[in-house]
């Protein structure tokens, strides 16, 4: 199979202008997710709608293509991307790797364990969760949990707390199940690609914010990938200088 790794990387950010560009140890935040997707897969393009950042990529040797401004999601960016990222290296790509430009603390393994969810050939989508390990992380409103069957196929994302431990304090939750928060790395075939960029807005998706659920409620499978590597994405510049000290 072959397999492209597309890193959306947008210049506007309401909280954190130009963040792919943000200096990290001398390097730029996008080029730390670049070369850490490469170790993983042989084909890595950087999809942008500004020309500051198609430059920044090109200086360090990266791969770039200029998109739309007028993409709402991720999604839709990747699916231009893909389609010239084929033109350019004349390859049918079979699954498309959508990586997150924000998180330089990628890790490669963690694309490695996306990238082995294909194996089942009837994987259509997938995404990563992590066991949450701190029960910190069941108050923190920012959190995605996700429940899955015992194929590792997803049944629900959602902002709340799944599953609920009926009758048991909140407190002690976790002494009865392991909870697993989602982290934003997606995999998908081609073909569900182009169909989920299709598909309008669900009611599931608009009411918790979550644009995997769109592809649920269409009837569609979601595999699950486990890693145990953290994942920090850089929204604020609290989150960049924390990045900064850990590098």
């Amino acid at each position: 199979m072959e397999f492209l790794g597309i890193i959306p990387a947008r210049y506007g950010s309401t909280r954190l202008e130009g963040k792919p560009l943000a200096d990290i140890n001398g390097k730029p935040m996008i080029q730390w997710v670049y070369e850490k997707a490469k170790i993983a897969l042989k084909h890595v393009v950087v999809a942008t709608d500004d020309e500051r950042i198609i430059a920044a990529v090109k200086a360090f040797g990266g791969e770039a293509v200029l998109t739309s401004s007028d993409h709402t999601t991720g999604t839709n960016r990747c699916l231009e991307a893909l389609e010239k990222a084929s033109k350019i290296h004349k390859i049918d790509f079979d699954v498309v790797i959508n990586i997150q430009g924000d998180e330089p603390m990628l890790h490669p393994e963690q694309v490695k364990t996306l990238v082995n969810c294909f194996e089942d050939p009837k994987a259509e989508l997938a995404t990563l969760v992590i066991p949450v390990t701190d029960s910190v992380d069941l108050e923190n409103d920012s959190e995605v949990f996700v429940t899955f069957d015992k194929h590792f196929n997803a049944l629900y994302f959602s902002r709340a707390v799944i599953p609920v431990v009926h009758g048991v304090e909140r407190d002690k939750w976790m002494n009865h199940t392991t909870f697993y928060k989602h982290l934003g790395l997606y995999g998908y075939s081609v073909e569900a690609l182009k169909k989920f960029a299709a598909l309008p807005q669900s009611n599931l998706e608009m009411m918790e914010k979550l644009e995997q659920n769109r592809w649920m409620e269409d009837g569609g499978n979601i595999k699950i990938g486990i890693t145990e590597h953290q994942s920090i994405p850089v929204d604020t510049l609290e989150d960049l200088e924390r990045i900064r000290k850990i590098i």
